[in-house]
Order: C-alpha cells, then structure tokens, then sequence
C-alpha cells in the first residue's frame, strides 16, 4: 500500500498505503485484528528510482468538468460493459474532497536518512505486533509460504508497515478519493509539471473506472469502500487495479476480499511478489534479499538509478564495492546505499529487494520491510 516526496503512489497502479491515523480506532472495514500502535506516518517515498517519465501529451489544455465526467461515463460503460445509468448514479453519489486535495498536494518534507526513516517503521511495538499477528495466522501464513514460496514474514511485514496490521486501513471512501484526483487533481500552476499532473489525474480516473469493474467482478458496494486519500484498499492497500489483476481467492470461497477474509489478503500479496517485476520477474522463492558490502578506499560511490538487479558481482568489484558476506558467484545485484547513524551503508540489492521495491518504489520502503520481517522472524538486524 505508502508518500511524502510523491505521496507514496509513484509506482503507478499498484499500491498505496494508508494516510496516518487521527485516532487508534479500527477502520469498520478492516479485518477485525485486536488494534495495534498506530502507524507514525505513511512509508514515506524517500530516495525513489528514476523512471522514465512517459511522452508528453499533445494537448495539455483542460477539458471542461461536464464534458470529462460524460466521456468518463460513456468509455466506462463501453470498456467494462456496465450500464451507463449505474454509473451516472454512483457518480452522483461521489462527493470532491478537498481535504483529498490538500493530502495530495502538501509540499514534499526533506528527504531523511535512513537513521531517522527507519524507527518510524521498525519498533518494538511493531515486531512485537508482527510476531503476535503471525503466531494467530500461522496455518494460513504456511499454506501460502509454501504454495507462492514468499515467507510469512514478508507478508506479515508488508501489512504491519501499510496497514500495522489490519488496525487502519484508510478512512476516506474510495469513491470520494478517486473522483476527485480524477477530475480535480490539484494543479501546480508549474509549466514543468504540467504534464506529469496531467497524467496523475488520467491515473487517478483510470482507477475510478476499474473501481466500477471491480465492484462488478466481486460484487462490491463501492460507495461504501473506504481506504487511503489516494483510493488504496484492504490489509495490503491495493488500488482498484491491482486488486483487479492480482488479488486471488485464497480459500476457494468464491470471492477475493482483501478487507476481512485472511486467506485472501496473503495470498494476494504473495501474489503480488510472485508476479509483479514485468520481464524482470517477481519474487525468487529461498532467494536473497540484501547482503551488507563496503566501499574499497580509493572509489567514488556509485548510486545506480533504479532498483533493477543488473549489475554482476565483478560489476561492482570493479566500482570498489565488496560484499561483507557469502554471496552466490552468479548473483546480480543494485547497490543500495543509505545513511546510517554511524555513517554510511552499503548493500546489495539482489532479485527480491526488487521485488520489495514492486510494492513501493523507495529504497527505504524495501529495505524497512525485509528488515521488519527479519525482526519478526527472530533474526538480528543491524542497527540503524
């Protein structure tokens, strides 16, 4: 599911986390798990890889509300073969927000290091949660592990850091959130992001349609759904699309429900590991995720810039980096470098890191959740 410098959605049309809790209430549509401490602030999208931004539109020139919200209406009805009226009635039901708005478009907070980003994320409380959360669901957890091959604890991690573990999974209707980011997404008045707004609010409006789809598929009351201000859902915080392309009935029940139903929600995020990454792949079961290196004196850092696992181990040899640990001779790896409370530090990212960063496309978001599920897995982790 997870924003500060992009509002934890800049990996399009997958996930996005829950905004902060404003009390320790469970959310009415989350799973009902005992309430755990609150999240402290959403996985920040701090130190994100570069991605190519997409061609620049022809015509950026708005087109009038009315005239928008009725293309929306006929292409929907046209691509998912809903009735028309059904969703001019739900629409009428959708209200802009302009809290929504204010979320969307708060300035981007400094880019903290790793040594401030990381006890956000990582607690006593949170591991404690973890390892209590995944003692109650250690039947389904296992069934999952061994049919996706994705450990429990990385699943128990993902919904301890989106969601801390089912206890608040977003308080905005899904409705509302994507109605207005898909019409009104708030405009900078910037020349050089004009297009980039213009593409979020096509996201945003893409994802509405495929709300109106899912509802379909699962039989979903949409205006009843509530999640994060971007319109992300469930335990896991998948937005209408992901839920749509890689949630999986997990108990055979018939239905995916990624807000109550356990079976459902690990598999999905299995799930998601497995085949999430395009031609890169997901998630390699008994794969690695990172292992500890150091900079030879002598070498300029290297800071690659994306999370893509390219480079051989002689690759980076070559750039001065040493893996402080066994690693597999054919292994490729991305090197990861954070700042520690104690300076810098080195790590190579291998195929599963990857896979992390599938979910949320910051360096610190994967490396917060391996290092969350180490915890709750019993395993040392070193320190921040």
């Amino acid at each position: 599911m997870i924003r500060r410098a992009l509002v934890c959605l800049l990996t399009f049309g997958l996930v996005a986390c829950a905004t902060p809790p404003q009390s320790s209430s469970p959310s009415p549509q989350a799973a009902s798990e005992p309430a755990t401490t609150p999240v402290a602030e959403t996985p920040a999208e701090t130190s994100v890889e570069a991605i190519p931004a997409a061609p620049e539109p022809v015509d950026l020139t708005p087109v009038p509300f009315e005239i928008a919200r009725a293309d929306f209406v006929r292409d929907t009805a046209a691509r998912y073969g809903i009735d028309p009226g059904y969703i001019e009635s739900v629409l009428a039901q959708a209200q802009f927000r302009d809290d929504i708005v204010s979320l969307m478009s708060r300035p981007a907070e400094r880019v903290k290091p790793w040594s401030e980003y990381r006890p956000n994320f990582i607690t006593a409380a949170r591991i404690d949660g973890g390892r209590a959360f995944m003692a109650r669901h250690q039947a389904a957890l296992q069934r999952v592990e061994r049919q996706y091959g994705v450990p429990a604890e990385v699943i128990v991690a993902i919904i301890g850091v989106e969601t801390s573990y089912g206890g608040f999974t977003g308080k905005h209707r899904v409705i509302d959130a994507l109605y207005t980011l898909g019409f009104r997404y708030p405009r900078s008045g910037n020349p050089e992001r004009a297009a980039y707004e213009h593409r979020r609010e096509r996201f945003f409006r893409d994802e509405l349609a495929q709300l109106f789809a899912l509802g379909r598929e699962e039989n979903l009351d949409i205006t009843a759904l509530t999640g994060s201000y971007a319109g992300a859902m469930g335990l896991g915080q998948f937005m209408p699309s992901s839920y749509r392309e890689f949630a999986v009935d997990g108990d055979g029940d018939g239905r995916r429900d990624l807000f109550k139903n356990f079976d459902d929600v690990f598999a999905s995020i299995a799930n998601y590991f497995r085949k999430k990454g395009g031609e890169r792949g997901g998630w390699v079961p008994g794969g690695a995720v990172v292992a500890r290196a150091e900079l030879q004196p002598g070498f300029d850092e290297f800071n690659p810039q994306t999370w893509t696992p390219d480079y051989t181990l002689a690759d980076l040899a070559q750039r001065g980096y040493r893996p402080l640990e066994p690693v597999a001779p054919d292994a490729t790896a991305t090197l990861v470098s954070l700042e520690g409370s104690t300076g810098k530090q080195y790590w190579l990212g291998f195929q599963n890191y990857y896979a992390i960063t599938r979910y949320n496309n910051s360096k610190m978001y994967a490396m917060a959740v391996h290092q969350l599920s180490q915890a709750i897995a019993g395993k040392e982790i070193p320190p921040a």
